[in-house]
């Protein structure tokens, strides 16, 4: 019993380790003239750092939103929330297969720094990544605070 307890404090304490909300006056300069240059008209954005890489979350065009940035400000990802009827058909199909009973919650499109475009299907508590062409790629599972949750 007792090294159950000591493996779940383990996975809790990396759980929230790997994404952490902090204030915008803990955001290295360089990160936040970056995001500002890039998005002069988005005036007030959530921040985490998210494995060694600082988040922003905010509204772009009334679209849910998020950046990874570097510590010198170099976006390493773009994350945009979609309508469900915008992931590709083989995403819902690899669902219904193999999610029996499961209803995608939220869905996004992900691009890379070097343009590279993968799918996210919210389901339960874990996202589904898939690829361009919606070929399934990996589950994540992240525990979620209060603040994500809608």
């Amino acid at each position: 019993m007792k090294k159950i307890i000591f493996f779940l404090a383990i996975g809790l304490i990396a759980i929230t380790a790997n994404a952490q909300k902090m204030k915008e006056s803990e955001v290295p300069a360089r990160v936040k003239a970056a995001f500002a240059k890039k998005y002069p008209a988005i005036k007030a954005a959530k921040w985490e750092m998210e494995n060694g890489k600082y988040e922003a979350e905010f509204d772009l065009n009334k679209v849910e939103t998020s950046v990874l940035m570097d510590v010198n400000g170099n976006i390493t990802e773009t994350e945009s929330e979609i309508a469900l009827s915008e992931l590709p058909k083989s995403v819902s199909d690899y669902c219904k297969k193999n999610l029996l009973d499961k209803k995608i919650n939220e869905a996004s499109k992900i691009t890379d720094a070097e343009g590279k475009v993968t799918f996210e299907a919210e389901i339960d508590d874990a996202d589904y990544i898939f690829d361009a062409s919606g070929a399934f790629v990996k589950k994540v599972v992240e525990a979620k605070d209060n603040d994500d949750k809608k």
